[in-house]
């Protein structure tokens, strides 16, 4: 009997454990759920090795045609990493171009969203010694070697250097760099955020030419921000150009490594130079410039020869709203093009592009192409990711140079990532889905399992032992157009029932928030408040991409407008169901989401009973410049556009309940929206909720500040909701 009872006991503790609730302690404090990435995988000279950081932290090379790691070779012992007495953890590396010696670094200091300072070493394949690269100028950004291996190019006090590694000198290319002054080799904050670079120099194929971006930003107004912890707040300036003021002078310039001489490249009036590459043949550089309205975009050759350098312009693009900037150009190894990519069709789409000026589609059809991945020149094949599945998917493709033969390599619906390695004969390909984690392995060119790298079991496995709801996604119509969304229902949903609606929405220019792949801790998040009861939805309205130019620049000079006006009859539609509780809808956002929710608690007229703003942008006014003239032309050119869908003129008609969440450290979307938000509320004697967090930028994170921040707005929509 006492067996019995023994036994009814651990049944029913195996089954508490299985079917355990999801908590935000377990999934922003412990981080349960956190799916693991794969390496960074590079490939040998041979193309049939590669090379990556092993979980043990020293740097591994493993045979692609090895079935398991019996054949692996460590290359980067980790007892041989010390220096000075002190273990250094790889954060990245890269090998020469003889694959004597690998470039290291290590302690990565995030300054904005993708720059980074870090400490620099090379190691020595022979001799397995490890050197800093400059004790004197560190730490550095943006380290590499040239093309021959034989030196080493980096930033330092914004200023560029190169060191040789036969001599061990370093030689300072640029001597004008200061802090909010000028720039050398690096981006400022703006061309970081919105043209997503941050190295501005580049190497010619031969090592002889070193091509940089010099920006001089002295007349750019800055920002401050105070920084809290010591008795006086820390006062943190930077140059940061909002929507209609100046912007850094940016300048091109090229140096002969042979005479030490720096040429400036003169150009035509342009605004912005957002893309600089140097083709394979060594005395050729492209350039791209643009025009402050972005509905303009200009390709240049500067051909380097000897003495003479000189730049021609061979292309223009321009367009009734902007130019997307060309995040996909390859230039081809014969020196007389390159595949770029463009919305001049309506769909966005691969066209070959001539020296001469003379340009070819190469994809067609009314879908849009989202990567270019690359060409095997030799064979004339060309690799790319598409959304031709429809806009929530991405899917990976082949097609001949001259448009034939396009076949699906992908197989399954989802969201397919490719990174082909050098020689184009294999790519580290990732996929997942909207309900499974990221499965990555490594696969030859037409898509050939060679072997799996990381499959995520173990968190595949976790997940079957949770109460998840799976996710599914639907088409919402409403009077004006047929919208993309995704559901989760509530775990033990009744269809009898009537449930409380909690929405997500971010609606920004060109990004999807609806999508079938993994979206990590934010699907658990939306997971714990299905295990509570509510419905979870996301809207992507116009604006978005993946579904044609029309739709995406229906927004132009309006940001705001369509964007609510097809969130919230989205809503209505919805509402509709007879699972709905019509008097119980939420809306969340952050950024630009944050935009939303705060222009649905204003212009909703009740729709919405809740609405939590993260991060928001109240004004486009207080943006920077190159996105927001991107889609709205300057504040003195279109003041209707920036004040017509701006919070802020519409507090007084805010209804229900309203909370206001801001890092007082974002660099990005500035504090500066909420207290002027506040301002507009109490002027309209509303009332709202507020919370700040000290010191956080604008992903407000660090610490325990996602799991308090998650906490805090779980337990508001139980609470309000």
């Amino acid at each position: 009997m006492k067996l019995f009872f023994y036994s009814i006991i651990f049944i029913l503790l195996h089954i508490s454990i299985a079917a355990q609730n999801l908590s935000i302690e377990r999934i922003w404090k412990n981080y349960e759920f956190s799916a693991k990435g794969g390496s960074a995988y590079q490939m040998m000279n041979d193309g049939e090795q590669y090379v990556f950081i092993s979980e043990e932290g020293g740097i591994l090379m493993n045979p692609i045609s090895a079935q398991g790691n019996e054949q692996q070779k460590v290359l980067v012992p980790k007892e041989n990493l010390v220096w000075n007495g002190n273990p250094i953890s790889i954060a990245g590396f890269e090998l020469n171009a003889s694959e004597d010696k690998i470039l290291l670094w290590t302690a990565p200091k995030a300054i904005y969203r993708r720059s980074f300072e870090a400490f620099y070493y090379l190691f020595d394949l022979k001799s397995k010694q490890l050197e800093a690269l400059d004790t004197d100028h560190a730490p550095q950004t943006l380290a590499e070697y040239s093309p021959d291996g034989k030196k080493v190019s980096f930033i330092h006090g914004n200023d560029l250097f190169i060191k040789d590694l036969a001599t061990g000198k370093v030689r300072k290319v640029t001597e004008d760099g200061k802090r909010n002054k000028i720039i050398n080799g690096t981006t400022d904050w703006v061309y970081e955020e919105e043209f997503a670079i941050t190295k501005a120099y580049g190497w010619s194929p031969d090592s002889r030419y070193l091509a940089f971006l010099k920006f001089d930003e002295r007349e750019v107004p800055e920002f401050q921000m105070a920084l809290y912890g010591d008795l006086y707040p820390e006062q943190y300036k930077y140059k940061y150009p909002k929507a209609g003021e100046v912007n850094s002078k940016v300048s091109l310039h090229v140096v002969d490594l042979q005479t030490a001489k720096i040429v400036p490249i003169k150009l035509d009036t342009y605004e912005y130079i957002p893309r600089l590459n140097w083709s394979v043949q060594s005395n050729q550089l492209i350039v791209q410039t643009m025009n402050r309205h972005q509905n303009e975009l200009n390709y240049w050759l500067v051909s380097c020869e000897g003495k003479k350098i000189a730049a021609q312009k061979f292309y223009t693009e321009t367009s009734s709203t902007y130019v997307e900037v060309d995040n996909n150009l390859v230039l081809l190894a014969n020196g007389k093009g390159l595949i770029r990519t463009s919305e001049q069709s309506g769909f966005n789409h691969l066209y070959m592009l001539n020296f001469d000026g003379s340009i070819k589609a190469i994809t067609k059809g009314e879908w849009d192409v989202i990567e270019f991945l690359g060409i095997d020149e030799q064979k004339q094949i060309l690799y790319f990711s598409s959304a031709e599945p429809g806009a929530i998917y991405k899917s990976i493709h082949s097609i001949q140079l001259d448009g034939t033969d396009q076949q699906m390599i992908s197989n399954a619906y989802g969201y397919h990532n490719a990174s082909f390695l050098k020689g184009m004969k294999y790519y580290i390909h990732t996929y997942s889905n909207a309900n499974t984690p990221p499965v990555i392995s490594l696969r030859k060119a037409n898509g050939e399992l060679v072997r799996t790298l990381e499959d995520n079991a173990a968190l595949a496995d976790k997940m079957k032992n949770e109460q998840l709801s799976r996710k599914t996604f639907l088409t919402i119509t409403t009077p004006d157009i047929d919208l993309n969304a995704s559901l989760i229902l509530p775990v033990n949903y009744n269809p009898a029932k009537k449930y409380p609606v909690f929405i997500n929405v971010y609606g920004g220019p060109g990004h999807n928030e609806v999508l079938d792949s993994w979206d990590g801790n934010d699907y658990f998040f939306q997971q714990l408040l299905a295990q509570e009861g509510y419905i979870v939805l996301s809207i992507d309205p116009r604006g978005t991409q993946y579904r044609g130019a029309d739709f995406k620049k229906s927004t132009y000079l309006q940001l705001g407008k369509l964007e609510i006006q097809d969130v919230i009859a989205a809503t209505k539609e919805f509402a509709k169901r007879p699972d709905v509780d019509a008097s119980r809808l939420g809306i969340m956002g952050w950024s630009y989401g944050g935009f939303m929710s705060s222009l649905a608690m204003t212009k909703g007229q009740g729709l919405f009973k809740v609405g939590i703003a993260v991060a928001p942008v109240t004004n486009w006014r207080f943006y920077d410049n190159i996105y927001t003239e991107r889609f709205m032309r300057t504040p003195q050119e279109n003041p209707k556009g920036y004040d017509d869908n701006s919070p802020i003129n519409f507090a007084k008609d805010l209804q229900g309940k309203y909370f206001l969440i801001h890092g007082a450290a974002d660099d990005n979307v500035h504090y500066q929206n909420s207290m002027e938000m506040i301002s507009a509320l109490v002027k309209a004697n509303k009332q709202f909720d507020l919370f700040i967090y000290p010191n956080k930028n604008h992903g407000i994170y660090g610490g325990n500040t996602r799991n308090h921040l998650f906490n805090m707005i779980y337990n508001y929509i139980l609470e309000e909701l």
